[in-house]
C-alpha cells in the first residue's frame, strides 16, 4: 500500500462528518449515540460512536438527522470541539457539491485539496476572545488522508479526481448564473456550502482534515443541463449512496497505515498563538481546553 509508515499508527481515531447515508451502514458494531456538551453550544447532533474493522469511529450528521440545519446555521465550532473531545485525530468530510467543470460529471468524487472561502455570516475561529492565534491554511487538507481516500476510490473503481478547488458559498440559495461563471473563471472545480469554516476550525484544533466532494449537478452554468435544484441533488446522492458508504468503509480499514509525517495540522498551534501569556485569563483558557489545552498549559 502506498505511503505506509512501517506499520499501523494506532494512536489515531477517525471522525466522519456527512449525511444520513453514512451512519446507516451495514457492518458497524456497538453503535450508540452520545450527546456532547461544548463551550460553543450544541453540536449539530449527538455523536454516533461505532466500531468497524477493529477501529473506533465517530460520526456527526452535519445538518442533524433529518437535515434540519441550513449551512449558515451549522455550529461548526461545537462540531469540531465535540470531535476533539471524543479523541478524534483525523476527519473525513463527505459533502455534496456542484461541478464547475465539464469533465466533472454528476457521480464523480473529488478529493479536494484547496478552498476558496466566500462565506460571510459564520464565526471562523475558536480564538475570538482574549487569545489570538494565526494558523496556516496554505495547505488546508491532509495529504495522507487524501492519498488514503484516493486508494479507496481506486480499489472500488469509483470515478474520481485527485485534487481540486472547492468554492464555499454562503447559501442556502444556489448560485446565480453570473456567480457560477465567475467561479469557473477562477478555475475552481466544485462549489458547495459546508466546508468552511469547518476546515479552518479543524486546523485550529490540530485535527487532520480531508474532503471528499460528491458531484451532484452542474450548478447553473452548463447550457446543456438543467439548473440545480434539491430534487436533482437528492436523486444523485441516492444513486451514489452505496459508493460513498463503501469508500468510507475502506478508509476506516486503511487510514492508520498512511504516514502523517509533516502533516500541516500536526502541532500547528506551537507557533500560532501570539497573545502575551500574562493576558490569558483562566476563563478563556478553560473555554479552549479541548482545542488548545496542549499549548495553553505550557
Amino acid at each position: 500500500m502506498k505511503n505506509r509508515n512501517f506499520g499501523i499508527n494506532r494512536n489515531r481515531k477517525l471522525g466522519i462528518i456527512g449525511g444520513s447515508g453514512l451512519y446507516k451502514m451495514e457492518g458497524f458494531e456497538k453503535t450508540k449515540w452520545k450527546k456532547v456538551q461544548t463551550p460553543w453550544g450544541e453540536p449539530s447532533d449527538s455523536i454516533m460512536m461505532a466500531k468497524f474493522y477493529g477501529n473506533d469511529i465517530c460520526f456527526i450528521p452535519r445538518h442533524s438527522r433529518g437535515h434540519k440545519i441550513n449551512p449558515t446555521n451549522i455550529n461548526f465550532r461545537a462540531n469540531i470541539d465535540a470531535m476533539k473531545q471524543m479523541g478524534v485525530t483525523d476527519i473525513i468530510s463527505v459533502s455534496a457539491v456542484g461541478s464547475l467543470k465539464g469533465k466533472l460529471s454528476p457521480g464523480t468524487f473529488v478529493i479536494v485539496n484547496q478552498f476558496i472561502d466566500r462565506t460571510f455570516s459564520r464565526v471562523k475561529t475558536f480564538f475570538d476572545e482574549e487569545i489570538v492565534a494565526h494558523v496556516s491554511m496554505a495547505k488546508p487538507t491532509s495529504k495522507s488522508l487524501g492519498e488514503c481516500c484516493e486508494a479507496a476510490l481506486k480499489k472500488l473503481n469509483i470515478n474520481h479526481q485527485m485534487g481540486g478547488t472547492y468554492v464555499v458559498m454562503e447559501g442556502p440559495q444556489f448560485s446565480t448564473f453570473a456567480e457560477s461563471n465567475l467561479y469557473r473563471s477562477w478555475n475552481a472545480d466544485v462549489i458547495g456550502m459546508t466546508n468552511m469554516p469547518e476546515a479552518k476550525l479543524a486546523r485550529e484544533a490540530e485535527i487532520r482534515y480531508c474532503t471528499v466532494a460528491m458531484v451532484t449537478d452542474y450548478d447553473c452554468w452548463h447550457s446543456e443541463h438543467e439548473e440545480v435544484d434539491v430534487a436533482m441533488v437528492i436523486e444523485t446522492l441516492q444513486k451514489n449512496a452505496a459508493n460513498a458508504q463503501n469508500m468510507v468503509k475502506e478508509i476506516i480499514k486503511t487510514f492508520k497505515y498512511f504516514s502523517i509525517d509533516k502533516d500541516p495540522a500536526n502541532n500547528c498551534l506551537d507557533t500560532a498563538i501570539i497573545t502575551d501569556p500574562k493576558l490569558r485569563t483562566k476563563k478563556t483558557i478553560e473555554k479552549l481546553k479541548h482545542i488548545a489545552g496542549r499549548v495553553l498549559k505550557k
